[in-house]
This record gives structure tokens, C-alpha cells and sequence, in this order.
């Protein structure tokens, strides 16, 4: 098809949107409700384009080229007809914050701003439209400011189309139109499962985490508490975002570095949790495998994944790993055998989280393992820590974490990598059953952000059929695939995030394919970079196990280590 594009000729050799053909062009049309992960909506009509012939204006994203169509993205009328949009976008977003972006907490990534700098927005004529709906902080993960929100569906969508949750929706018509929950429940009192996904799609600041900022201060200026601090895998290869370096920069050092400028007594290391999860979920498999234990066995560290299955497919509970989350896993071991080993009592310690997850806000309140954490941090609010302390995170010098919970393996950064905790169960996994040494680490097959991934592995005559999913709506076909027969498997890996914990609810905004797949690279250099990359072969996680835990499922284990889970209405 010959198309016409401000009066130059180009040539496709497909059926394109008018949006998808004039970027092949290079040239950009702005959106708001447009969002590349969801199904094209056209209704903020900022993407309205010219087509000869035509007399009125049509949304570039829903309208498909044809040949010989001639279209003028940015001629006076579209021009004038985009400036009033945006005035009217604005006037309506404008009331609760006065359109003060100091005080925003999506100041950095928020599209409007962007986009009024785009259309060249000088000033706004009409005025603000007043909205009495109550905020929403019925959540331990997630706030809703409705009279920020600008009804461009983009959460609704995303719940429903990628996560298949469909806890967002919208009520009423015109002016009066807003995003709700069922019933104006709030999001507490639904069946959200608090991955923040919604809060990666919004494009103002009508979704944002449960911040905790202050309360962290509070305790690292408390000298009667010894306040620690654990790292998860992902937010090294993401959170240099925050500061303008590309998507999949390291910074793991520079982190420490940071952490211990804002006053933490020590900086550990998720990940030393990770292994210690691979040596209580691998013998976990193994043992249901061996003596007819109930299989398949689906992963428990994703707490957004634990809360989906509690909902929609309570049958499935005892297929659950009891093993809790690495999180977890570390704030318990950090309060018992750390606290003893130290001298400090007990009571004393608190530990805070920095994880890529809104939903690990409300996994430390849940009652089955509240006290392991005491507070949680995304990878936005720790980089919000650092500019506030002045902390150049980018040019700090190299440091260490501090030891022995600090200790980690190739196999634990994975986790941060839809399809790494199943590879890191594997590697430990076929050296358990063999006895030999697993001469290839690397499980190609499991890796990838599609999502889906099915692989057989052989490991010493035994076929194992194994999976990885990630994303909540995969989740959900996975899952009725089993229930209907059509599947049959060993072993299987959910992370409710799409692309795993690299996408988590709680990273920098954008979160986009290209974004995702720079993080996941990342992520396996790490593993590279290590000496030892198997989870059994971790000296601190040896010691833990000889002086205080005994051996993986012991009677001790299973107090700290594992838990329950619930179905819910």
C-alpha cells in the first residue's frame, strides 16, 4: 500500500494502524490512552490525524491505512484540535493537584507533562473540573487518587486484558465518568491481588504505591533499633533508571554503597534468601516426586500469584510450594539465627525490604508471616531516598554487602527473571538426584520473556515436564489447561508480573518489552559474573543449616521457612 505522510510517499507492505505506520515514518503523534501491551481503545482522541477527504478528524491508533491515503499529522486543524483536548485533559486532572508537579509523586514519568511540552500547552483556558470522589487507601499496596485520574482506561484494561483480574472498571457517563472498583469497595476489599500493574500502565498520578518512606527515616534515626536492609534481585538492574542511565545498567555495588549512606547498620542481600528458597523448594519437589506427593508443584514467591490462586483457584492450594518468599524467608532468619548470632535482641531488629513489588507491601502484613518484615520499599521509593539525601547512586564507589546474609550465588540473581527460580531449582535439583556435577548451568529453554514456556528435562532417565508462566491472564489459561486435562506436568513456575520480577508493579515507569529484555540480559550477566552458581553450593547457606536449621524440610525449617495459604470468597 502507497500512503502519503505529510505530503511524502511510503510503502507498506502490511495493514497497519495509522499510528504503528507513521512511526515506521519516524514521526510521532501523541497518545495518552494508547499503551503498546493493551488492545487499541481510541478514546482520548490526542492521536486525531488529517486525512484527505475526510471531514472529520480520526484517531490514529483504531483507523487502518489504505492506498493512496494521504494523512497530515500535524496540520493547523489537528494542531488546534489536539490543544484543545489536551486543555480539557488537564482541566480535568487539574483539581487536586493544581497542576503542581513538585508535589506529584509521578512528577518523572508523568505523560502528561510530557505531552502538554509536546503540543506546546502554554496555558489553560478552561477551568479545572471539581470531582468529590474519595481517595482510595484501603490498600496496604496500592492508592487511588480518583480527581488525578483522567478515565483513559489504560488500568482498567490492563487488569482485565494482561492480568485477567478485572478488579477496575468504569461507572457512570460523561462528566461524572470515573474509574471504580465493585461496588466502590476499594481496592482492599476486591479481589486485587496488588502487583501494581495498574500502577506501571497510569499515565498521571492517580495510582501509586503505599509509600513507607517516612516510617524507614524514622527507624534508621532510632538508635534504640538495628535496622537492616535486603536488596532483591531486580532492583539492581533497574533502578539506575531513576537516575537517567539506560535499562539494564548494574549497579548492584553502587547500591550497597547508597544503602549504607542513608545510615542502614547492615546491607544484606535477597538473594542469599533465594538460595536458601531453592534448598527447601528443590527438596520440597523432590520429595513429592519420589513418594507420590501432590504434583504438579507450582512456586510460592510471587506474592501477587499467591493472592490470584487463593481467589480463583482455591482447588489448587496443595499444589503450592509451602515454601514462603524469599522476602520473607530473610526477615525470619534475619530475626532468629542473625539476631541471636549478633547479640541483638529480637525485638530490637527491624528489617526493611527493597523489592520491585507492590505486592510485598501486603505479603509482610499477612498474618501467616507477619513480623518476618517490617517494612517495604519499591525500587521508585528507594531512588525518591537517594535524591532526597543528595546520593549521586550512579558515581558511588564499589562496596560489598555486608556478610553472612550477604553470601549469594549465580542461581539466586536469577530469581529476579521470569523462568530463574525454576533454572536455579534445576540446577540444584539434577546434582541432588544424580550425585554428579551439572556440567551445563545454563537452562535455555526456560528462559524468555514470552509468556509461556514449556520445556522436558532429563535429568538421569527421569523426564520432568516443566513451565514457566508469567503474567496473571497466562496464569489463568495455564491453570484451566490442567483443570481441563489438556496439561500434564512436574513442575511449574507463576510469577504474576509480566517478564517475572523485572516488571514488578514497583520499577521505574516505562516498564516496556524493550525495557524488560535489557533488565532480563542484566540479569543473567550477573549469574555469569559469579563463581559459584548453584544454591547448595553456598558456604553461608551450608553454616545456616549446620548451626542452626539442621537440614532442608527439617522440623525447624518448617517453623520459620514455610507456611499456609487460604481460599478466599
Amino acid at each position: 500500500m502507497k500512503v502519503k505522510i505529510n505530503n511524502k510517499e511510503y510503502e507498506f507492505q502490511e495493514e497497519l494502524s495509522i499510528l504503528d505506520a507513521v512511526k515506521k515514518a519516524h514521526i510521532i503523534i501523541p497518545t495518552l490512552c494508547y499503551s503498546e501491551k493493551l488492545k487499541p481503545f481510541g478514546s482520548c482522541r490526542l492521536c486525531s490525524v488529517e486525512i484527505k477527504g475526510e471531514r472529520t478528524l480520526k484517531p490514529a491508533c483504531v483507523t487502518k491505512i489504505s492506498n493512496g491515503m494521504e494523512i497530515y499529522t500535524h496540520s493547523e486543524k489537528v494542531r488546534k484540535v489536539r490543544s484543545t483536548i489536551m486543555e480539557l485533559i488537564i482541566a480535568s486532572h487539574g483539581i487536586s493537584c493544581n497542576l503542581n508537579c513538585l508535589t506529584c509523586p509521578k512528577s518523572s514519568s508523568c505523560e502528561i507533562k510530557v505531552i502538554a511540552e509536546e503540543i506546546g500547552i502554554m496555558e489553560v483556558r478552561i477551568p479545572t473540573i471539581s470531582s468529590k470522589i474519595p481517595e482510595d487507601r484501603s490498600s496496604y499496596s496500592i492508592v487511588r487518587e480518583p480527581q488525578k485520574c483522567i478515565v483513559c482506561d489504560r488500568c482498567v484494561r490492563k487488569c482485565a486484558e494482561v492480568q485477567s483480574v478485572n478488579i477496575l472498571t468504569i461507572a457512570n457517563r460523561g462528566p461524572d465518568t470515573y474509574v471504580t472498583t465493585f461496588l466502590d469497595k476499594g481496592m482492599g476489599n476486591v479481589d486485587c491481588v496488588n502487583c501494581g500493574q495498574c500502577v506501571i500502565e497510569c499515565p498521571t498520578g492517580a495510582l501509586h504505591e503505599v509509600y513507607q518512606t517516612d516510617q524507614v527515616w524514622n527507624v534508621i534515626s532510632d538508635n534504640s533499633k538495628y535496622v537492616i536492609v535486603q536488596t532483591a534481585p531486580a532492583v539492581r538492574v533497574a533502578i539506575a533508571e531513576e537516575f537517567g542511565a539506560e535499562p539494564g545498567r548494574i549497579v548492584t555495588k553502587q547500591l550497597v554503597a547508597g544503602l549504607r549512606l542513608l545510615g542502614f547498620d547492615k546491607v544484606f542481600d535477597t538473594n542469599f534468601a533465594a538460595d536458601l528458597t531453592i534448598m527447601e523448594e528443590a527438596s520440597e519437589f523432590l520429595e513429592r516426586f519420589k513418594n507420590g506427593g501432590k504434583l504438579p508443584l507450582f512456586t510460592s514467591c510471587s506474592p501477587g500469584w499467591i493472592k490470584f490462586i487463593e481467589h480463583n483457584y482455591p482447588e489448587f492450594l496443595d499444589n503450592l510450594s509451602t515454601c514462603k518468599s524469599p522476602q520473607q524467608m530473610f526477615g525470619a532468619i534475619a530475626k532468629t539465627y542473625y539476631a541471636d548470632k549478633i547479640g541483638i535482641p529480637r525485638e530490637d531488629m527491624i528489617v526493611v525490604s527493597i523489592m520491585p513489588c507492590t505486592a510485598k507491601k501486603y505479603e509482610r502484613v499477612r498474618p501467616e508471616m507477619k513480623g518476618d518484615v517490617d517494612y517495604v520499599l519499591t525500587t521508585r521509593e528507594l531512588a525518591k531516598m537517594f535524591k532526597l539525601a543528595g546520593i549521586d547512586l550512579l558515581n558511588l564507589p564499589s562496596e560489598e554487602y555486608d556478610e553472612p546474609l550477604g553470601i549469594t550465588t549465580g542461581a539466586a540473581a536469577i530469581f529476579g527473571a521470569t523462568g530463574g527460580v525454576m533454572e536455579a531449582a534445576l540446577r540444584t535439583a539434577y546434582e541432588v538426584i544424580t550425585g554428579k556435577n551439572l556440567e551445563r548451568l545454563d537452562f535455555e529453554s526456560v528462559r524468555g520473556i514470552e509468556g509461556i514456556k514449556e520445556a522436558v528435562i532429563e535429568i538421569d532417565g527421569l523426564k520432568l515436564n516443566v513451565a514457566v508462566v508469567n503474567g496473571l491472564g497466562n496464569a489463568r489459561k495455564m491453570l484451566d489447561m490442567i483443570k481441563n486435562g489438556e496439561k500434564d506436568y512436574h513442575f511449574i513456575e507463576f510469577m504474576a508480573c509480566p517478564g517475572g520480577c523485572i516488571g514488578g508493579g514497583g520499577q521505574p515507569i516505562p516498564t516496556t518489552k524493550e525495557i524488560l529484555s535489557k533488565r532480563m540480559k542484566a540479569i543473567y550477566e550477573i549469574d555469569k559474573s559469579f563463581e559459584i552458581r548453584k544454591s547448595h553450593e553456598n558456604p553461608a547457606i551450608q553454616a545456616l543449616y549446620k548451626e542452626f536449621l539442621g537440614e532442608p524440610l527439617s522440623e525447624k525449617s518448617h517453623e520459620l521457612l514455610h507456611t499456609t495459604y487460604i481460599a478466599r470468597s
